[in-house]
């Protein structure tokens, strides 16, 4: 058979394959029940596939294929999105996806170099070297090169509720080891199971295919029990959360003038935040990220040091804490930040600050070898903000004096598990995230970013409010439950009762993101080391591919 129609060929055999996995990943990855199940097998058909592929290239361009259709199918709401923020246009912004997917999604491909090579070097009929060696590649590589929107496919799993309780191990991405392994057990039981072959080999993939599912179901159900019995009962904590809907703030002050636009947004939620406190007793009220978009406590102007007085005026004559998203100031350095301020019987007014550490590149910020004029001309709705210090767990006070210790989280923050492990390990106690997701409003973000933050709250066993400008705003139960929710789109508030319960250590609180450098180092090994991984000569059966 000539070259022409060898990759003919393998074309033919390869994207009908591919688009069968992709199509089942993204209604997996609408994190329904219904759905949840695809996860188990979404990957079958494009592992078919990698079996058939006899060199590395057509590992390589196999890889390639996934990759590219998991970009564009599952995230297809992004260009959309950005154009929205933009005004880019919509063809130059899909076109950029496309040519960015293999840095949006790298692990399909070093996953099927890395399986190709376990398969050589495996036992003939063994399935369990390239199996781990591939499962573990994948986790190590999102570790190794961090995806923009650190999605992994062990987020899916967030809609079984006793899956997702496995998390505090190794995060999501353990999730995606337990996934990847299961999909591997199912195609060697199914390859066993076909005519001709010994059917006996189904029997040690099904087995560890039952043993992965009995321990996750488990697992997660010993945790459940474990967190139930450490809720303690007694007068939970009522943080008052406003979301008022209000968004586009550049376009607003292009037409009202931004005094006029600061002025509705304050008004907007000193009347939602009173009629709160008409409602009940409330501990501490939240509002979202730069509510306030200006600087606190280093005012740009007269009208500026007004509305900052008025800020503390408001807490003080109320006698609550407040936290709310502002911008902080220090020498040139802007920084989007969460004020915390703590009204005293005294009338004074004490203040803490975090400031925002991690940031939306190309958008918030710009990394110091790209930030030039020619580059700012080509991006000019870039930011210039700078990036905070690192995690922090802010001490405070709530009304009438008690101490609480939190982990601020802003936006962005939220998708990194080891940022929040940290100001856990510092004592944090109660996770709180200040968001603004408008730009992504009407698409599936809102829900997937509101899915990162319940991970948060799994992994450390910790309950997280979750208050943002447009929705999804939520408090999150340290089992990763929504226990209140407001809808994406409307003006609402509401004071949110956070369960009490004692502490619960958790593996990803001890040793933070750990699972992808261990993976890397475990492959590596399998890899290496002959006498764990003999060579075998190539299967018959197998169809080349070039």
């Amino acid at each position: 058979m000539n070259t022409g129609a060898s990759r003919a060929r393998h074309l033919a055999v390869m994207l009908p394959c591919v688009a069968v996995s992709v199509v089942m990943w993204r209604q997996y990855s609408r994190l329904e029940v219904p759905w949840v199940a695809l996860g188990w097998v979404a990957l079958v058909p494009w592992l078919w596939v990698l079996d058939r592929a006899n060199t590395l290239r057509a590992a390589f361009w196999a890889g390639l294929a996934q990759d590219m259709a998991f970009t564009l199918v599952v995230f297809n709401w992004f260009p959309a999105a950005l154009h929205g923020f933009t005004q880019t246009p919509l063809s130059a912004l899909w076109l950029g996806l496309l040519v960015l997917s293999p840095l949006m999604q790298p692990q399909f491909v070093t996953f099927a170099l890395a399986r190709h090579v376990a398969r050589r070097r495996s036992p003939e009929g063994a399935f369990w070297l390239p199996a781990l060696v591939g499962a573990l590649v994948y986790v190590g590589t999102e570790w190794l090169v961090p995806k923009l929107f650190a999605d992994t496919l062990g987020q899916g799993l967030y809609a079984s509720v006793h899956l997702r309780q496995g998390a505090d191990l190794a995060g999501a991405h353990g999730l995606t080891l337990l996934l990847l392994i299961s999909n591997e057990c199912v195609l060697a039981a199914l390859r066993a199971l076909a005519p001709g072959e010994t059917r006996r080999r189904a029997l040690a993939p099904t087995a560890v295919l039952a043993a992965l599912l009995v321990g996750g179901f488990g697992y997660g159900a010993w945790r459940l029990r474990q967190v139930e019995e450490r809720t303690q009962p007694g007068r939970e904590l009522v943080v008052g959360a406003v979301q008022a809907n209000i968004t586009k703030y550049e376009k607003l002050a292009a037409e009202m003038g931004t005094y006029a636009v600061v002025r509705m947004v304050l008004d907007t939620h000193y009347a939602l935040s009173d009629e709160l406190l008409r409602q009940g007793e409330v501990d501490l009220l939240v509002w979202p990220e730069t509510v306030y978009p200006t600087t606190f406590g280093a005012p740009k102007s007269e009208a500026g040091a007004e509305l900052d007085a008025e800020i503390g005026a408001f807490v003080t004559q109320r006698q609550v804490p407040l936290i709310f998203g502002a911008y902080d100031v220090e020498g040139e350095h802007e920084y989007n930040a969460a004020m915390f301020l703590d009204p005293r019987e005294d009338g004074k007014l004490e203040r803490s600050t975090y400031r925002k550490t991690m940031l939306f590149p190309l958008t918030e910020w710009l990394p110091e070898p790209l930030d030039t004029p020619w580059v700012r001309q080509w991006l000019p709705w870039a930011g210039t903000w700078k990036r905070g210090p690192g995690a922090k767990a802010v001490p405070f006070r709530l009304r009438g004096g008690r101490p609480i210790s939190l982990a601020p989280l802003i936006c962005y923050d939220t998708i990194f598990p080891g940022h929040v492990a940290e100001e856990v390990r510092q004592g944090a106690e109660l996770i709180v995230t200040l968001s603004n997701d408008s730009w992504f409003s009407g698409t599936p973000a809102p829900k997937l970013h509101l899915m990162h933050a319940a991970f948060r709250s799994i992994e450390t066993r910790r309950p997280q409010v979750r208050v943002t400008n447009s929705g999804i705003s939520a408090l999150i139960g340290p089992t990763g439950e929504l226990l209140a929710e407001m809808a994406d789109g409307e003006r609402l508030h509401g004071a949110l009762k956070v369960p009490r319960m004692g502490r619960m250590p958790t593996l990803m609180v001890a040793w933070g993101d750990w699972l992808g450098p261990v993976a890397l180092g475990l492959a590596a090994l399998l890899l290496v080391l002959p006498s764990l991984a003999p060579r075998r000569k190539a299967s018959p059966g197998l169809v080349p591919l070039r």
